[in-house]
């Protein structure tokens, strides 16, 4: 028996070798993410395209056709986080571009850093990139670039060789976080390309510097697998069709140049959206559709009446930020009162205001449940409000003390997950997939853990 279960496992080893060799590690991964792409644009311009963009990577890669992320809301700051951790901001922390700070009641950028300016320690989970700084023991190259420093910070994860973004100014820059050698090298760049007036494109300009920081740092030239995050920026106002004519032209050059500098079957690329649309504020009235405006500000000093008048005079209502408000737990505390009867109150008083469809309360969340899971999903108690309210589809919210103002619609954005590159051959899959799927298949593509907070499963 002894003998045959040794001849078993040779077989096994030898075809687990080959079926590594014929898989080998990539050199280099490049993940790029397209803020706001979509589905519907991608292929309303699809003859117009060059042989070498968009198209190549839709006929030679694996294509997911309909992605998408497992939380709700999505920006821009909680996609890249998503797709860095491979997990949801219940987990990694990362809620937004921004949330109220609970100590100061004012707005906090997401990668605020009192003693840094901006870093990543607001991310509470490993990256893929933080794994494989870790599995290589420092060894892999690992940079984040952006338009801004949100999505820079978070694709790059805590342990980053560098992350660089564009600051006052419109100047390439980087963080004190980051070691002195990378701060001096983007300094450095920026010295040389300052008066290079060329490329107005932002992405065009991205891209030239993740060229140059591939071949000024060697990236995907050993055997010790490196990492390249690249955000590139929505249409920002330009033309829908000229933006994705000028899109596809971007990764095509991209593509090319790093394919040119490592090596075809040596660079595994994946192509992504950040999955949300920042619309135009639409006026719905003009064409009789049902619309209306919620003031959230107005809302919380009416509740905070209605709470004074049940438990006494007091200031219940801390603030509110975006559709959510916070309450004043020390007060609450020192009324030895019952957070979650305050909450049931609460949420009792916003449903009879006009354009308030749902209001959930920071115990629901917490606790989930299948019919909730995408706002369950999207929730971390450190930094979202203890109630959060979903008004109508169609109706506009407004803080006239913050100044904002947005429209609300359920609207799906569908767009695509494609991997290229690294002698993988094309196909084509139409079931739907979630984007924390992407770091585990990464990690198992360069053979090392997926990040600590993943739980999803690879998708090959």
């Amino acid at each position: 028996m002894n003998k045959y279960l040794a001849i078993l496992l040779a077989v096994l080893s030898s075809t687990e070798i080959q079926a590594q060799n014929l898989n080998s590690v990539p050199r280099l991964v490049v993940d790029i993410t397209i803020d706001q792409l979509r589905n519907d644009l991608l292929e309303q311009y699809a003859q117009m395209y060059s042989p070498d963009g968009i198209r190549k990577l839709a006929a030679q890669g694996v294509v997911y056709e309909s992605a998408g992320y497992s939380f709700s809301p999505i920006d821009p700051a909680s996609a890249i986080a998503s797709l860095s951790t491979g997990t949801f901001p219940h987990y990694n922390n990362i809620i937004g571009s921004s949330w109220l700070n609970r100590s100061t009641l004012r707005p906090t950028s997401c990668v605020e850093d009192p003693k840094y300016v901006a870093s990543p320690s607001q991310l509470s989970v490993s990256t893929i990139s933080d794994e494989l700084k870790i599995a290589t023991k420092g060894a892999a190259l690992v940079y984040g670039l952006a338009e801004n420093r949100e999505s820079a910070i978070l694709s790059s994860g805590h342990a980053a060789d560098g992350a660089f973004w564009k600051g006052n100014g419109n100047q390439w820059t980087t963080s004190a976080y980051y070691p002195q050698e990378s701060r001096r090298w983007i300094e450095s760049y920026q010295r040389v390309t300052s008066s290079d007036a060329r490329m107005a494109d932002v992405n065009e300009q991205i891209c030239q510097l993740a060229l140059e920081c591939v071949r000024n740092h060697a990236m995907g030239r050993d055997a010790v697998p490196d990492f390249l995050a690249v955000t590139l920026s929505g249409s920002n106002g330009k033309p829908t069709e000229e933006y994705y004519l000028s899109l596809d032209r971007t990764l095509a050059n991209l593509i090319a140049q790093i394919e040119g500098e490592v090596g075809k079957d040596n660079v595994l690329f994946i192509v992504t959206s950040t999955g949300y649309e920042n619309e135009e504020q639409t006026d719905y009235s003009h064409y009789k559709v049902p619309t209306g405006t919620f003031y959230i500000n107005r809302t919380a000093n009416l509740m905070n009446i209605y709470l004074s008048a049940i438990y006494g005079h007091g200031r219940y209502v801390d603030g509110c930020f975006k559709n959510q408000i916070f309450l004043n737990h020390q007060l609450i505390d020192q009324k030895q009162l019952s957070l979650d009867d305050v909450l049931n109150r609460s949420q009792e008083f916003l449903l009879q205001n006009d354009g308030v469809k749902d209001v959930y309360t920071s115990t629901q969340l917490q606790r989930g449940g299948s019919d909730i899971a995408k706002l369950h999903n999207g929730y971390s108690s450190d930094n979202a409000g203890d109630i959060i309210i979903g008004i109508n589809p169609g109706w506009q919210l407004k803080n006239e003390i913050t100044g904002e103002n947005f429209t609300f619609r359920m609207g799906l954005v569908s767009f695509p997950i494609v991997f290229y590159g690294a002698g993988l051959p094309s196909q084509r899959i139409t079931k739907p997939v979630t984007v924390d799927r992407i770091a585990p298949t990464v990690a198992k593509a360069i053979r090392i853990r997926a990040p600590n907070a993943c739980t999803a499963e690879p998708l090959f």
